[in-house]
């Protein structure tokens, strides 16, 4: 059956609110989704752009650019590769397009945005809290292609809506938000444990990194990450308006080989709240990825909060160390450096005077990452539960591979 819906409504929570609002309206022309303001929204004196960059708050119908068919911003809220066979799933008969997966896909998700098929009444898309055993045994039966009881088939909803391509769902407890990241049945080695160990590195490293925490659902792993997108108060749940960096650059999926830390840096220097300290943030989180082995560093792994004034840099999150085959690999997001995308330290050092850091305050900053590294390896492995099998599997192969230190004055010592 092929799609017959050619508008959605684009419904928003303004910063600080509670309750949505509708923005304005997505129009299905051809392949391209033109966006248009609604005239009472701009009027308002809290309204604020969903973009500065592709969407400024002016009166007139947006037609997205490049090789884009709708507008990044817009996307960002769009369910990936996930959330997109949970929709196939549902609506097998459908030829989903964009506007099919903005309307089918959870309304609770990533950042403040929302869509509808009305401009006057806001239907939320929610499933009845299923518990994390329920989520983890649909996403386990839809992975397997096997047919989900009526009990759980609503739970899938949870989790459809936000981004990336592994089993996830979206939970709430105690006044605290999470996305639960659950194991997939083609992981080759912990990819749960690995991904919790890396992004623990990364605090005690320094960064700025959101929190996670491992418990255990049917016998196996999950990884809960605090949501930073969400924040309660007393008047409820509050969404923060977010910018992913291919959104921040203009650029879609297909563009996104041509996201580079280079051209996010001046962004950062352009636009951000606190750019000096911002531009040191992202060199180290550029390095600790080079450090670890996270690999799938590209621009929708990077993200800035938008008030209407100013971005801001989220906290760092999806930071997992990729098992090499070889020795050589590149990072997701270009890096520039004299080695173009080589995934060493050398090559990123080379970059640091794009981060407006001196090569000796940057050489200093490096080893400090790898002294983080080397020294809270072995505790965070052990708070994880990894067993020394798959620690010795990780060391040297995703996180310090020989390859990242190559022509770095740096000994470092096998854990």
């Amino acid at each position: 059956m092929t799609s017959n819906v050619t508008e959605a409504f684009v419904w928003i929570w303004l910063p600080g609110t509670s309750v949505p609002v509708v923005a304005g309206r997505i129009e299905k022309h051809g392949r391209l989704h033109h966006f248009t303001y609604g005239r009472s929204y701009r009027e308002r004196d809290d309204a604020i752009a969903l973009s500065p960059f592709e969407l400024p708050l002016q009166p007139g119908s947006f037609e997205p650019i490049g090789m884009n068919t709708i507008h990044s911003c817009l996307r960002d809220a769009a369910p990936d590769a996930w959330g997109r066979r949970v929709v196939g799933y549902k609506y097998p008969d459908l030829a989903a397009d964009e506007l099919d997966y903005l309307l089918l896909s959870g309304s609770d998700r990533i950042g403040a945005l929302d869509f509808q098929a009305s401009a006057t009444e806001y239907v939320p898309r929610e499933s009845d809290h299923p518990t994390l055993d329920d989520l983890l045994q649909a996403a386990e039966l839809l992975e397997a292609n096997r047919p989900l009881p009526p009990e759980l088939d609503h739970a899938l909803l949870q989790g459809t809506s936000v981004g990336g391509a592994r089993p996830k769902a979206l939970i709430d407890h105690d006044g605290k938000y999470f996305i639960a990241k659950f194991g997939s049945s083609t992981d080759v080695y912990p990819v749960v444990k690995a991904e919790y160990i890396a992004m623990r590195l990364a605090v005690l490293a320094g960064l700025t990194v959101t929190p996670v925490s491992l418990v255990s659902s049917l016998g196996k792993d999950v990884l809960m990450i605090e949501r930073f997108d969400r924040v309660y108060t007393a008047t409820g749940k509050v969404r923060r308006l977010m910018l992913s960096g291919l959104s921040l650059l203009e650029l879609n999926e297909m563009e996104a080989r041509y996201a580079s830390y280079s051209d996010l840096a001046d962004r950062v220097r352009q636009r951000f709240t606190e750019p000096q300290a911002t531009l040191a943030e992202l060199y180290k989180r550029l390095v600790f990825n080079v450090l670890v082995g996270n690999t799938d560093d590209h621009a929708r792994n990077h993200s800035a909060f938008w008030d209407g004034r100013q971005p801001s840099l989220t906290p760092a999150y999806d930071i997992c160390p990729q098992l090499r085959t070889g020795q050589e690999a590149t990072q997701a997001m270009d890096i520039g450096g004299i080695a173009g995308n080589a995934s060493t330290l050398t090559n990123a050092l080379s970059v640091c005077g794009k981060f407006q850091l001196r090569e000796s305050d940057a050489r200093a900053m490096i080893e400090q990452l790898i002294a983080a590294v080397e020294d809270n390896w072995v505790r965070v492995c052990e708070e994880a539960g990894l067993a020394k099998i798959e620690r010795d599997r990780l060391w040297g192969r995703a996180l310090l591979n020989p390859c990242c230190l190559q022509d770095w004055e740096h000994l470092s010592a096998r854990m």
